[in-house]
């Protein structure tokens, strides 16, 4: 009996050897957990035929300047465009003027170089701030977008919202010879 209880605290004693360390090891982990950034995109309904549009934005914190491009690649459009709408979601309050609003002919950073606007196009812009339905900002270029190797982006300068969260964009246009815009694709921008 006595060697059973000295065995069972011996094991006790490596049990505490390894279990206290490992508890005070891990606790700073658990602490900083709400920083981890994933490096992925959730969008709600993968199988609807929602397609994913490159976006950047330079800030994700609520309540700070933000600029968000929303970029439309030449795999993004099949024919040349006449007017671009970009639907806002309801629950993204944020200011929007027509000063802080641009299109452009961009050129999309990456590894070895930043985004930046590489020459602006000229366009009318328009924006819907109608409260009882989806508010959209409506752009009309001067000429109509080609189809072409180049890619476009619409860039927003506003403040974030107040509260946090997943904001869905969509994007539409109206191709050459249509009278109907269609869907190009949606953007899922995150606020922390």
């Amino acid at each position: 009996m006595l060697k059973k209880a000295k065995k069972l605290t011996l094991n006790f004693k490596i049990l505490k050897f390894f279990l206290i360390p490992a508890i005070l090891l891990s606790t700073p982990l658990v602490h900083n957990i709400q920083d981890a950034k994933a490096g992925l995109e959730f969008q709600w309904d993968q199988n609807s035929g929602l397609r994913r549009l490159k976006w950047l934005q330079k800030q994700n914190t609520k309540r700070f300047r933000n600029t968000i491009y929303f970029f439309l690649r030449p795999m993004d459009r099949n024919n040349e465009l006449l007017k671009i709408n970009l639907a806002l979601p309801k629950k993204f309050k944020s200011a929007l003027k027509k000063e802080k609003i641009s299109f452009c002919k961009v050129k999309i950073g990456g590894f070895e170089g930043r985004t930046k606007c590489l020459e602006d196009i000229p366009a009318d812009i328009e924006i819907n701030t109608d409260e009882s339905s989806l508010r959209s900002i409506n752009i009309y270029p001067y000429k109509p977008i080609p189809n072409n190797k180049e890619s476009y982006a619409i860039v927003l300068k506003v403040i974030n919202p107040k509260k946090s969260g997943l904001y869905q964009f969509h994007l539409y246009g109206q191709p050459k010879g249509e009278t109907v815009s269609s869907y190009l694709g949606s953007s899922t921008i995150v606020i922390d």
